[in-house]
């Protein structure tokens, strides 16, 4: 909670802060109900459980919290209280089947200095994030993700190629693959021209920002919003300082793709994509609507540009983490590959029902890494009551989605990584726990996009494995180095660098990828 500040500041203005508080946080959140709030830890004076919310390894501190505490977990930070669910359904209860009240987000002071406030993820719930919503439903519903399947596909083949031309940038690959698919569906842009590749470096910067800037109790700000009238050279504004450092990405991610669009439709040689679209039933407005609606649609296709141009990219990288580690897993996937595809095609959308061995390993891969350990916090809108708990309005609200993962209650064994658990008798097994329901988040705030990353794990697995073997490097020893697997902290999720070799499986297998590439 308190990264932002030296202890020594710190305990000289307590009292200080503990009276800024007073005067922001307005009306005191009195108990009226009679109802005791959930367990936590003992809260000291002034500051109540400040030093206990962690700004590091938070997700396994939390779970450590919830073993202790129960299922939740109350605490108070500085005025602010948070509740910590520790089990999944705990989250149904209060995110889904509640989700009215527990669809808000804290207003984060920090994303706004940042220019994140645009951000569909973060805007608060409520009539403009509806409109947001509405808008990215259109374009990434179950139905409307299908129109995508050739861009998809054609994008997994290159990207193929590119793997055994150049094997050892995978992680490169990777990005170029979701990025062109990307910016082509939103904006019409192709990647692969002259200067264009430069929107990959620039969306991967903004997306390492709102990791960085979104972290819950991670910015003294967020409680203390007065703190935003400090100069920035105050010992408490280093969050500002680094707010003016980061504030001009996300403003070329939101406006400088939406320009370009502009332009080529101005010109008569934009090709059809999301903006397009969006830009042309704009046309069709009474005027005093258009302001706003150009707003809603210029950033919701910057948030599909932004996410869906990296955050499926770490669960790609946890796929080749999780085949270079698992070479049995690879074999039986690429042996249902063989039976049913056969050596003379590659696999295609039409295929999905017929390969069930990989439809768990992609559910394994969801379950196995969090791409997003705690969520993004949710914020209840009013006061309510949970298990004979009171929970206060304005908690903010945080599922542990790292520690869903791995209740071994649910997943035995939970840190191997075994497709098998979600299988019986060579079927999904219904009675193990979708590791989808709990990847994409809950209620109104799960993952708009979720249709079209799953589509694209799909096609890029099936390519993968039916064309290329992935293995560990091997030591001096000659045998296989043991990968570590670790994962970078923050809102965001992914694998640490590593190192895989990647290989055609065979010349027959790399006639078809090239031959595919050249039509």
């Amino acid at each position: 909670m308190l990264a932002d500040l030296p202890s020594s500041w710190f305990l000289a203005a307590v009292p200080a802060l503990a009276f800024l508080w007073w005067l922001t946080a307005g009306t005191s959140r009195a108990d009226r109900s009679g109802l005791p709030l959930p367990p936590g830890p003992p809260r000291l004076p002034i500051i109540g459980n400040a030093l206990d919310v962690p700004t590091k390894n938070m997700e396994a501190t939390f779970r450590a919290m919830n073993e202790q505490y129960g299922d939740v977990v109350y605490l108070d930070a500085l005025g602010q209280p948070m509740i910590v669910l520790g089990s999944h359904e705990a989250a149904v209860d209060l995110l889904e089947k509640r989700s009215a009240n527990y669809s808000d987000r804290s207003i984060s002071t920090m994303a706004k200095l940042c220019g994140l406030d645009w951000v569909l993820t973060l805007i608060n719930y409520g009539p403009w994030w509806r409109r947001h919503r509405r808008t990215f439903h259109q374009f990434f519903n179950a139905a409307a993700v299908q129109e995508y399947q050739p861009s998809q596909r054609r994008e997994a083949h290159k990207f193929v190629l590119r793997l055994i031309e150049k094997p050892k940038d995978f992680v490169h690959h990777i990005r170029h693959l979701f990025g062109s698919t990307i910016m082509r569906l939103t904006y019409g842009i192709e990647v692969d021209e002259p200067g264009n590749e430069s929107y990959l470096a620039t969306v991967e910067e903004a997306l390492a920002i709102f990791s960085a800037a979104t972290v819950p109790g991670k910015y003294l700000v967020e409680t203390f919003l007065v703190l935003r009238h400090v100069p920035t050279w105050f010992p408490f504004a280093r969050f500002k300082r680094e707010a003016r450092a980061w504030r001009d990405v996300p403003m070329e991610v939101l406006h400088r793709p939406w320009e370009v669009a502009l332009s080529a439709m101005k010109e008569g040689t934009a090709p059809p994509s999301m903006a397009a679209t969006l830009v042309e039933s704009l046309s069709r407005l009474p005027p005093d609507a258009v302001k706003d609606e150009e707003a809603v649609a210029k950033q919701t296709t910057a948030v599909v540009y932004g996410a869906g141009a990296d955050t499926t990219l770490s669960t790609v990288q946890t796929f080749f983490l999780a085949m270079a580690s698992n070479p049995d897993v690879q074999k039986k996937a690429q042996a249902e590959l063989d039976a049913v595809i056969g050596p003379t095609r590659l696999p295609d959308f039409a295929d999905q029902d017929s390969l069930p061995y990989i439809g768990v390993l992609i559910k394994e891969l969801l379950r196995w890494r969090s791409v997003v350990p705690l969520g993004i916090p949710h914020r209840s809108l009013e006061e309510d009551e949970y298990r004979g708990y009171r929970i206060p309005k304005g908690s903010i609200v945080i599922s542990n989605i790292w520690a869903y993962s791995r209740d071994p209650s649910v997943y035995p064994d939970p840190e191997a990584f075994m497709p098998e658990r979600f299988l019986k008798d060579g079927k999904l097994n219904p009675d193990v726990r979708d590791s989808a329901t709990i990847a994409f988040g809950y209620g109104r705030r799960i993952c708009p996009g979720r249709h079209f990353a799953e589509a694209s794990l799909f096609v890029i697995v099936t390519t993968v494995l039916h064309t290329l073997s992935i293995s560990a490097p091997l030591g001096e020893d000659g045998r296989p180095v043991r990968l570590e697997g670790k994962m970078t902290h923050g809102i965001l999720s992914y694998p640490e660098p590593f190192e895989c070799v990647i290989e055609p499986r065979s010349r027959a297998a790399e006639t078809l990828i090239r031959t595919s590439c050249l039509e």
